[in-house]
């Protein structure tokens, strides 16, 4: 049965250093399971919380990472959107001077050579999804973790309050052209794929996300996308702080345990 646990720290230190742990203990898990690790992230600030004591801990064995994006800008990998570059500079170019780094063909990047056209970057990355996640029962990839940020009007990946993409049902990763926010052009994983990661963790700091955290935790508020992420056959997990929780009062923040 799919669970839900919320986490609550003091900072967003404090966050990351927790998040760090999380990530290792379900590294090594998958490793142990089925000799790798997928893990998709998205932007924001999500990569600098996720990675600032993930990249020092010596147990995880990164030869074995698989690296994804939850949503990518169509841009180049070089520009100050690009998800890639956020992830690059706070774990793998890191890694590489530590003498530990994700080989280079198990990071998927977009092709920003076809970034004139977002459907032929997102067929692009459908080609590498699927030279990873192969088998003739694989109708939606199982990530070993997703990890995602929300928005305030609640967006997630990037899927947008009242957008047609929420509605796709059959895609790995979709082209957006219209998102609201800058800038336009984007691919995204899709809702299916999300949700049939075997743990996929949200990430949430300050008190500007404490009213969108309560609409999607406690009030299960449908209009906004990341209410709908509740994986199939995993389970979410919430990492706040303590401004970002204090609005919480149905589901209740537990002590974080590994």
């Amino acid at each position: 049965m799919s669970v839900t646990k919320v986490y609550s720290f003091e900072s967003n230190a404090h966050v990351s250093q927790a998040l760090g742990e999380f990530i290792a203990h379900a590294s090594s898990e998958a490793i142990a399971k089925h000799g790798r690790f997928t893990v998709a992230f998205s932007g924001g600030s999500l990569p600098a919380t996720a990675c600032k004591h993930l990249r020092d801990m010596q147990s995880v064995d990164f030869s074995k990472w698989y690296v994804f994006f939850a949503d990518e800008r169509c841009v180049g990998l070089d520009s100050v959107d690009s998800n890639f570059r956020l992830v690059r500079e706070e774990l793998l170019d890191p890694l590489v001077q530590q003498g530990r780094s994700v080989p280079a063909d198990q990071v998927m990047v977009i092709n920003d050579t076809l970034t004139d056209s977002t459907q032929q970057v997102a067929d692009d990355y459908l080609g590498k999804m699927q030279s990873v996640f192969t088998g003739a029962k694989t109708k939606f990839p199982e990530f070993d973790l997703v990890l995602l940020g929300i928005g305030p009007d609640g967006h997630t990946c990037s899927l947008f309050p009242n957008h047609p993409l929420l509605e796709e049902r059959t895609a790995w990763v979709a082209p957006i052209d219209d998102s609201p926010k800058e800038p336009p052009h984007r691919i995204t994983l899709t809702l299916p794929v999300v949700n049939h990661a075997r743990k996929v963790a949200f990430v949430a700091s300050g008190a500007g996300k404490a009213s969108t955290v309560r609409a999607i935790v406690d009030e299960r508020n449908v209009h906004l996308p990341a209410t709908h992420v509740a994986p199939v056959n995993g389970d979410t997990y919430w990492f706040l702080d303590h401004a970002a929780a204090k609005g919480l009062s149905v589901n209740k923040p537990s002590e974080f345990k590994l």
